[in-house]
């Protein structure tokens, strides 16, 4: 008799659980309380730009395993583009200087050994410095275990760790901040390709793990949302989704993949983070310069990475509190000058998107990190899922796949 699997919700997490067991066999039902999939990581029709963008511009980078093996199991994985070898052009704003951080394709960071390949003056022993921050505790600062001041860190560790940890590094968790330069800059080169879905966010990792589903009879079901469930002898027995309650059966398995509120009001006790930080994106439609690199690191300015895509530019700052309420057309026109700047280019600002997400990711500090629960609950057949469970990493795609990965596997060991 084929075995059941009930997965809530259809972000990312929940996909590549949902991905995982179909593929194992499973009969998978899959709701999401909204009217699309793909929750902070998916593709819209913008009507003011008139093109498709992406809620969130999300790099992965080559050492993305758990992100590369979901893109792959849904056959997209040729849809994350990016150069043949780990390199990362900057500019800074402030004093107009650009340089490329070169980390080759080895499988040993020895770019550090390199001054033309380093960060322009750096020193061997700058990234010497960076040492404790590798196997840090995560209950530890990042400003404790290392230097937050000099030219690698405005230049290097800070856009980095900003991007990682979504707050300012010195505040973040050292732990978290230490799992992210061991899956990249120590893992060498070949593990730091930068990759971008150039055709959306949707089109690659979300469209088509929704068709392999349909393909294997996986029912979707949309405007979906938990609102309780019964249990019986330790494990989920119902599934209540107001208009209709589902009885499970004693071999079902459920998996929880929705955000860390909802999950809490289900399961009252629950320990999550409860603070969160914004990221704001930006998308202008207007054709990227020739030559213009597919990301570009900017320091000394509003905008942190830029990246360019077909009729686009796009921008991401993170940490961006700051910036939620700032009038719409003032920050679009702020943005749009730094975005001149680090293009070379003189042009009146064309049509322009604003997303502002005002609670993107938990905030990656040692206290809210303890918050984060594991894949497993009390109850035997229910596990969960989510960038802001214990996933090792701060909130990032690969941490998202990761704990579906990890709930789909708990199931198929429980079955």
């Amino acid at each position: 008799m084929q075995k059941v699997a009930h997965i809530i919700g259809a972000g990312i997490s929940g996909l590549s659980a949902a991905v995982r067991l179909a593929n194992a066999n499973y009969k998978v039902n899959l709701y999401e309380a909204t009217q699309q999939a793909g929750g902070r990581c998916r593709s819209y029709f913008d009507a003011a730009t008139n093109l498709t963008i992406d809620n969130g511009n999300h790099l992965l980078l080559s050492g993305n395993r758990h992100a590369l093996a979901y893109a792959r199991s849904i056959g997209s994985e040729a849809g994350l583009v990016g150069p043949k070898r780990a390199q990362f052009p900057f500019v800074d704003l402030k004093t107009g200087k650009r340089w490329q951080l070169d980390l080759g394709d080895s499988r040993l960071p020895l770019w550090v050994f390199d001054d033309a390949r380093r960060v322009p003056g750096t020193s061997l022993r700058d990234y010497l410095a960076l040492a404790p921050l590798i196997w840090s505790s995560p209950q530890r600062l990042v400003g404790d275990a290392i230097p937050c001041e000099g030219v690698l860190y405005q230049r290097l560790v800070q856009p980095l760790l900003l991007a990682a940890l979504n707050i300012d590094p010195p505040e973040g968790s050292a732990g978290l901040a230490g799992a992210i330069v061991r899956e990249t800059l120590l893992a060498g080169g070949q593990a730091c390709r930068p990759l971008i879905a150039r055709e959306g966010l949707s089109a690659v990792l979300v469209d088509p793990a929704i068709q392999l589903l349909q393909d294997k009879g996986t029912a979707i079901q949309y405007g979906r949302e938990l609102r309780s469930f019964d249990n019986a002898a330790g494990r989920i027995s119902k599934l209540s989704f107001g208009d209709e309650t589902i009885s499970l059966a004693p071999s079902d398995a459920v998996v929880l993949a929705v955000p860390p509120r909802a999950a809490a009001s289900l399961l009252p006790g629950l320990k999550t983070p409860t603070k969160f930080h914004a990221i704001v994106n930006a998308h202008f439609r207007y054709e990227p310069p020739q030559g213009q690199p597919p990301i570009l690191g900017v320091v000394g300015g509003l905008v942190e990475w830029l990246f360019a895509f077909p009729q686009r530019l796009s921008i991401t700052i993170s940490g961006a509190d700051r910036l939620v309420d700032k009038p719409r057309e003032e920050l679009a026109q702020a943005i749009w000058q730094d975005i001149c700047r680090a293009c070379g280019i003189t042009a009146e600002m064309p049509a322009w998107q604003i997303v502002r997400e005002r609670r993107a990711t938990f905030a990656a500090t040692p206290e809210q990190n303890a918050l984060r629960p594991g894949a497993v609950t009390a109850f035997k057949n229910l596990f969960l899922a989510g960038d802001w469970t214990d996933t090792g990493l701060p909130a990032t795609i690969e941490g998202s796949v990761r704990s579906g990965d990890r709930a789909a596997d708990l199931v198929l060991s429980a079955g």
